[in-house]
């Protein structure tokens, strides 16, 4: 009898444990796709602010350029 108490908890054991690591590997593949998006989202942020900066500066060329043709 202290046989079998102790096989089955020795299987309960062992079945809780497989279910944590389960949990666990979920929770890791979760954080690796939101890290994933959040590097993904934060490379399209910076090539748009560079694209902004980049239409930004060629705006401000072609006024000067308009202002520097118009004194003349």
């Amino acid at each position: 009898m202290v046989k079998s108490v102790r096989s089955r908890a020795e299987k309960q054991f062992a079945a809780t444990q497989k279910r944590d690591k389960e949990a666990q590997l979920e929770k890791e593949d979760e954080r690796q796709e939101n890290a994933e998006l959040v590097s993904k989202l934060r490379g399209l942020r910076l090539a748009k602010e560079a694209a902004d900066k980049q239409a930004a500066e060629l705006a401000s060329a072609e006024k000067a350029a308009a202002k520097t043709k118009k004194t003349k």
